[in-house]
């Protein structure tokens, strides 16, 4: 059977990889990007650790399925009567079953200066952009920033903030540029931190976040950025490295193609209980407008039962219907301390940052055999000594 699988991150390698078993099966990968992106671990790579940690080839991944053919291209257009795909460039891709596991984009939610004036770390670019900005600043100009701010109150800004302090402190004695206290803000637009986890948590956290040296600004709402800073709730604040990690929404390839998508409020793609759409489309993770969508561990969930429920009609058998799980959450709050969060059980500190630790190889050995499982996995206690080359990164 030939099946094209569209997208390269947890949901479409993970599908890849389980249906590539059966040696029957033709795969044909697309992605807009020639490795896999371990996202829980990007905030470790923005603030110094191995870019190992973040990164894998997916050629790596798939070096011993010879039944698994992978393509870089972006794709536009979807054409369920022709069952073919089209990519910007103008190549055409006929298939016989089709994922799609785009994963979501960066939104700015229209607010004025944000896409020029913010940093991000939600890919290598933006990272390599942060990290040349930090140095330029910092090595060359001997400056450092009285606050640097982070907006987003999610698990990204937490992680991020409680890292960044450590690493700015790092960069400045490495340069031998004085420095005091760093000023990191993190700035939350809602009443508390982490509003989809339990008030418990967002205690916690905050205290956490406020016990290491981050000021938490609680119900501040940006509303415009600037070389020179933000505005939030009407008043100035300056700033020159603001960081963006609040604000995600579906691929906008679905919106593009909305005549062949039903899509919900949140602009995520209606599925069936077999996570199919009317035309006979598989999409998963966080295309899907399902329960928990938007979660690594849910990508991989939908992965799974995707590729299974395929090789049961392969076999004749019948499929089963699409259930969700809700995952355990667990978030890095600095060294050796996080929360964790799943159900009724709530723990914090070390014991939870055990637990990240033991998830975090988990997740590399979701996608990778276990001796370069545990390489990447390892790579995130390795810090970088590449502060900085003064080499500009690309354009955003």
């Amino acid at each position: 059977m030939k099946i094209t699988i569209v997208g390269g991150g947890f949901g479409g390698v993970k599908t890849a990889l389980e249906l590539a078993r059966d040696t029957s099966n033709q795969i044909l990968l697309i992605s807009d990007k020639p490795d896999f992106q371990y996202f829980p671990a990007l905030y470790g790579t923005a603030t110094g650790r191995s870019h190992l940690q973040s990164w894998v080839p997916l050629g790596t991944i798939f070096a011993d399925k010879q039944n698994v053919k992978i393509v870089i291209d972006n794709i536009s257009k979807v054409d369920p009567d022709a069952k073919s795909l089209t990519s910007d460039t103008g190549n055409v891709y006929h298939y016989d079953r089709l994922v799609m596991a785009l994963g979501s984009v960066t939104t700015y939610f229209g607010i004025k200066g944000l896409d020029d004036f913010a940093y991000g770390i939600k890919s290598e670019q933006e990272i390599m952009r942060l990290k040349h900005h930090l140095y330029k600043a910092i090595a060359e100009d001997h400056e450092v920033e009285k606050q640097y701010v982070i907006i987003g109150g999610g698990p990204t800004g937490i992680e991020l903030a409680a890292s960044m302090g450590q690493f700015i402190k790092r960069l400045c004695s490495h340069y031998g540029v004085p420095h005091g206290k760093v000023g990191i803000t993190l700035l939350e637009a809602m009443p508390r931190l982490l509003p989809k986890m339990s008030e418990k948590t967002s205690s916690k956290v905050k205290q956490r976040l406020e016990k290491i040296g981050v000021r938490v600004r609680l119900n501040k709402k940006v509303e415009s950025a600037s070389a020179d800073g933000l505005i939030v709730n009407g008043k100035p604040l300056k700033s020159h490295t603001i960081i963006w990690t609040s604000g995600v929404a579906n691929n906008p390839f679905f919106a593009a193609n909305a005549d062949h998508f039903e899509l919900a409020k949140n602009g995520k793609v209606v599925v069936d209980s077999q996570m199919r759409t009317k035309n006979g489309i598989y999409v998963i993770g966080d295309n899907a407008a399902t329960p928990f969508s938007g979660l690594a561990q849910t990508a991989l969930h939908d992965a799974l039962f995707v590729a299974k429920n395929m090789e049961r009609r392969q076999n004749g058998k019948r499929a089963k219907k699409y259930k969700p799980v809700l995952p355990p959450v667990v978030i890095p709050v600095g060294e050796n301390w996080a929360a964790f969060e799943w159900r009724f059980l709530r723990l914090y500190g070390w014991v939870a940052a055990l637990i990240r630790r033991v998830a975090d190889f988990v997740g590399y050995h979701d996608i990778l055999p276990l001796g370069q499982a545990f390489s990447q996995w390892r790579a995130q206690t390795v810090v970088e000594d590449d502060y900085f080359t003064p080499t500009p990164p690309k354009s955003k």
